[in-house]
């Protein structure tokens, strides 16, 4: 990986510079070369030279993109990308977690295989595991619900509410406080915001390390069910062994459609429902997918690390990454070896499993980048010239001299108790019947107060979640489960260095116990005896619990809860102070930043719509290796199959290829049907299942992962070698048509079946 090394001042640059103006090619690195960009295929009336700087833009922002939009072919005004109530923008929708995008003025919804998982899950039985076989609705009738805590979140409006949340906070010297203030103010914002519409679900996020906070408006269905998901040898073909890596040849994609009240406005799942009719909806492009071609993903990326101080890459390279990466190790045994002779356990831990190793083998990535890769010495010299430029002048050194130095310092002071507080919070998290009876504990607590008093989480507008909650877990929990996972939380708090044991440890066990025989003994008193694993129990708990009540209640996991309380009430009250200090000086170590880049700065990834545009490209995985073409083709599918998982591919799919049963779908300059292709495009998780657009704004294709040698592109894009891979939308069409025989849908989306 010394190509990151070499590019990181260029990566750099980009993160500082993001002004998306285009750049001269570098032909001595063929693979982040700049590109002569043709629109969809294509090209353009000028030349165009563009290598893509990064960003994940705000809708807000991308007014500034519009110069740059328009020399690479983009055919519609790039300002209606400003408003999310437009098109394309509204047509894309979270799922909380993952991206989709309604395809139909029915409400049909596309989106990633991987992201249907826990839709899979729930419908699965041993007898029918929809997990391995897929499914495909027949009819609107046979169109099976997701489950109770299923979403689809429309974004409606971006509000800038910044000096209602920050106003007046420089006077507030006390840290804790200055963050309490900050999340009331949140809170009233939200309850303003909700008022009077029960349709409307708002929230209020916080951008750029916490400068800028913005209202979020979105209409919330709440009826979403499963219409159709591939086989699993077609949606997850190459598992494991390929994941983040290329070439690829997975059909990672799906479908659900979204339901409402005969009034048009969300509601419960109910058969009386009838399919959400978009404002918008995407149409399968015309002009598809080809090299140096246009593309651009509008989706809702969950976390980065770009805007991080140096002092926090530093920690995560030296520590994080490698006391996750053990971590997930050791989960994933776990979850492997008490679901191998149960297929009930194997199929209600698969959503919790799927996710374990996709963070796995992307920590192990992000830890090479950080570490082999360089970014983390490279990010410290660079903020090294920032606080050059800082003290080179009067105004600046008075304004920003000290933000940097104060920033490590927190670092410092909360490394200092790190492995107790991670410790901590893994047994906290550990067991789903703990959760459950610390829900109970704060809801019962926070019902005590006017409504507009408690906290954001336990007020009436959450009732119905945190219910629907309960009654979702049941689809996931298996005690022997629970309990095995969770003996493995406390197994981990045991071997620490006593000093550095949390406190959750001794509640479970005792003063002073922590052998194995300890914890079977704890685990069997809190699990033989407890009712919170039936879910009218737990409910019931939920809605009529009381202080008072829950102080006599038997129920070991609830009198656990109880007794960890303090404990948890003084790590919490630590973290707040700590987010307290940090939220007056985060904005001044981004002022200073933005200043110093003097171009537009894309803040971090929270979970927000977000736009990222470039173009399709392959290339170099490092010095003098061949630089790998964007595509992948059919042929190569069936030269993988090897008749076993990942790679057994269904006879259905073997058989139309040996029929050569290909259709329109054949690309002229491949001959063959693509699969996968590669963008230089800035993704995250939270962009699975994110629809690709060409220059007209029509569906390509769908993203779906990235690359293993640029992991830490969280941390920092590095134009030569982050890229995006993503399904063509041929082959999704291809594979509906000659394998599955979803005509209804392809008719539903504007596609006349050919096979």
């Amino acid at each position: 990986m010394s190509c990151v090394r070499s590019k990181l001042s260029i990566a750099f640059s980009s993160l500082l510079l993001l002004a998306c103006n285009g750049s001269k090619a570098d032909s001595a690195n063929p693979g982040g070369s700049g590109s002569e960009v043709q629109a969809g295929g294509d090209t353009t009336p000028a030349a165009f030279k563009f290598q893509n700087p990064g960003g994940m833009w705000m809708p807000r922002q991308m007014a500034q993109h519009a110069d740059t939009l328009k020399k690479l072919g983009v055919s519609y005004d790039p300002k209606a990308l400003t408003d999310p109530t437009a098109f394309p923008l509204n047509a894309v929708v979270s799922l909380g977690g993952c991206t989709a995008s309604f395809v139909s003025p029915d409400g049909l919804l596309i989106t990633n295989h991987h992201c249907v998982t826990r839709y899979l899950q729930h419908n699965a039985t041993p007898e029918k595991n929809l997990l391995k076989e897929g499914y495909l609705a027949a009819t609107r009738a046979d169109e099976k619900s997701g489950g109770p805590t299923a979403r689809v979140w429309v974004t409606t409006a971006f509000t800038d509410v910044s000096d209602k949340v920050l106003g007046g906070l420089e006077a507030v010297t006390d840290d804790k406080d200055r963050y309490k203030q900050i999340e009331e103010r949140r809170k009233q914002i939200v309850n303003t915001c909700e008022n009077g519409r029960p349709e409307v679900a708002c929230s209020v996020a916080s951008f750029f390390e916490g400068a800028q906070f913005f209202q979020i408006e979105q209409a919330e269905i709440r009826d979403v069910r499963l219409v159709y998901a591939p086989a699993a040898g077609i949606g997850n073909y190459g598992g494991e062994v390929d994941n983040w890596r290329w070439p690829r040849h997975t059909g990672d994609f799906s479908f659900l459609r979204a339901y409402v009240g005969k009034d048009g406005k969300p509601a419960d799942f109910s058969p009386d429902n009838v399919p959400y009719k978009p404002a918008h909806h995407l149409k399968v492009a015309t002009t598809k997918a080809a090299a140096d071609g246009f593309v651009m993903v509008a989706g809702y990326p969950g976390r980065t690390q770009r805007l991080k101080t140096a002092a926090e890459a530093q920690q995560a390279a030296d520590w994080y990454y490698s006391r996750q990466i053990a971590l997930y190790e050791e989960h994933i045994a776990v979850l492997e070896t008490i679901g191998k002779d149960r297929p009930d356990v194997a199929i209600k831990g698969a959503s919790r499993l799927r996710n374990l190793h996709n963070y796995l083998t992307n920590f192990k990535g992000v830890r090479d980048g950080l570490v082999k890769g360089g970014v983390a010495a490279e990010k410290a010299r660079l903020e090294g010239e920032l606080q050059k430029w800082i003290d080179s002048d009067v105004a600046r050194k008075a304004k920003y001299g000290d933000v940097l130095a104060k920033m490590a310092a927190l670092s410092q002071e909360r490394a200092r108790t790190r492995e107790h507080d991670m410790a901590q919070d893994e047994l906290l998290r550990g067991s789903q019947l703990l959760g459950v009876a610390d829900t109970i504990v704060k809801l019962a607590d926070e019902r005590q107060k006017p409504d507009p008093e408690r906290k954001l989480g336990f007020q009436e507008r959450d009732a119905k979640d945190l219910e629907q909650g309960f009654q979702a877990m049941q689809s996931s929990y298996d005690p022997d489960m629970d309990r095995a996972v969770f003996k493995l939380y406390l197994q981990r708090a045991a071997k620490l260095p006593e000093a550095e044991r949390p406190e959750v440890l001794a509640a479970v066990l005792g003063a002073g116990k922590a052998s194995d025989a300890d914890i079977d003994r704890a685990l069997t008193a809190l699990y033989k005896t407890s009712k919170l694993g039936d879910s009218k129990a737990r409910i019931d708990l939920l809605k009529t619990a009381t202080p008072a009540s829950l102080a006599k209640s038997k129920d070991p996991f609830i009198k656990l809860a109880l007794k960890v309380k303090p404990v948890v009430d003084a790590y919490k009250a630590r973290s707040e102070a700590q987010a307290g200090a940090l939220a007056a000086l985060r904005p001044r170590y981004i002022e200073a930043l933005q200043t110093y880049s003097g171009g537009t700065l894309a803040p971090d990834a929270n979970g927000t719509l977000r736009i990222t545009f470039g173009t399709i490209r392959g290339y170099s995985p490092q010095p003098g290796a061949p630089v790998y073409t964007p595509f992948t083709k059919l042929s190569e599918v069936v030269a993988k199959h090897t008749g076993e998982e990942p790679f057994n591919a269904p006879k259905a799919l073997l058989d139309a290829v040996a029929a050569k049963k290909f259709g329109p779908y054949v690309d002229p300059t491949l001959g063959e049907v693509p699969v996968n292709y590669l963008t230089d495009l800035d993704i995250t998780g939270g962009n699975s299942g994110s629809s690709t657009l060409n220059a007209a704004g029509e569906l390509t294709g769908l993203v779906f992962d990235g690359n293993i040698e640029a992991m830490a592109s969280d941390w920092v894009f590095m134009p030569a070698i982050t890229r995006s891979i993503h399904v063509d939308i041929r082959y999704v069409l291809w594979v509906m048509d000659a394998v599955d025989n979803a005509d209804h849908l392809l008719t539903e989306m504007g596609v006349t079946p050919a096979i």
